[in-house]
C-alpha cells in the first residue's frame, strides 16, 4: 500500500483555503485539521492517479496538487497543532501492515523505527521539471522557473520550521535520482527492500 502523508496536509490547507482560514491561524487550523474527514483509498480512476484523496467526501485528488495548495501547505503543516492532530492518523495507518509511506517527515518523526528509510531526492531544477509538466498535462499553464521558485521556497521553509522539520536521518539510504529513469528507481527501492525482508526473514510472496 501507498500512503502519501502529504496528502493530509494538502486536504488540510486545501480546506483552509475554500473556508478563507488564515494560514496564521493556529489554533482555527488545528481544529479543521482534528475534524475534517481524510481519506485515502485505492484509486477509482485511470487519470495518472496513484490513490483516491477525499475530503469530507468529495474527491479533492487534483484539486490538492494545484499551485494555490503547493504554495500555501508548508506554512499550515509548520503548525504543531496540526501536526499534532494528523500524526495519529499516519501512525495508525502504518501500524502493523506492509506499507510505503512518502512524507518529509517519516523517518524522523512518524516511523522512526521503520525497516528501510530512503530519502528519495532530485536536483530543485529537476523536482521542477517533473512537477511544472504534472502541472501542465492537467491543463496547469505554468512555467518550470515558477515552480522552481515555489520549491526552493518550500524546502527552505520545511528544513528551517521548528517542528517537524525536513531532514536526513542519519540511517536513511540517500538516493539522488536525477539522472535515473522511474524504472531505474523502482528497481533500486525494489532492491532495497527486498535485502532488508531477507535480513529479517520475511518470506516474499
Amino acid at each position: 500500500m501507498l500512503f502519501d502523508t502529504g496528502a493530509l496536509y494538502r486536504s488540510v490547507t486545501l480546506a483552509a483555503l475554500r473556508a478563507g482560514i488564515p494560514l496564521d491561524d493556529a489554533p482555527a487550523l488545528e481544529r479543521l485539521a482534528a475534524e475534517s474527514q481524510i481519506d485515502l483509498r485505492p484509486r477509482s480512476v485511470d487519470d495518472g492517479r496513484l490513490i483516491d484523496v477525499l475530503l469530507d467526501g468529495e474527491d479533492v485528488t487534483w484539486a490538492i496538487r494545484t499551485p494555490d495548495v503547493d504554495a500555501a501547505v508548508s506554512e499550515v503543516s509548520a503548525h504543531q497543532g496540526v501536526r499534532a492532530a494528523l500524526l495519529p492518523v499516519q501512525r495508525r495507518i502504518a501500524d502493523g501492515i506492509a506499507i510505503v509511506m512518502v512524507g518529509r517527515d517519516i523517518a524522523s518523526v512518524v516511523v522512526p523505527d521503520a525497516g528501510v528509510k530512503i530519502f528519495l531526492d532530485a536536483s530543485v531544477s529537476e523536482r521542477a521539471r517533473r512537477r511544472a509538466r504534472d502541472l501542465r498535462a492537467q491543463g496547469i499553464e505554468i512555467t518550470d522557473a515558477e515552480v522552481e521558485a515555489d520549491l526552493q521556497a518550500r524546502d527552505a521553509y520545511d528544513s528551517s520550521r521548528e517542528y517537524s522539520p525536513l531532514v536526513l536521518s542519519s540511517d536513511a539510504i540517500h538516493i539522488d535520482s536525477d539522472r535515473l529513469t522511474i524504472r531505474a528507481v523502482v528497481d533500486r527501492l525494489e532492491s532495497l527492500v527486498t535485502e532488508r525482508w531477507r535480513q529479517l526473514g520475511i518470506e516474499q510472496g
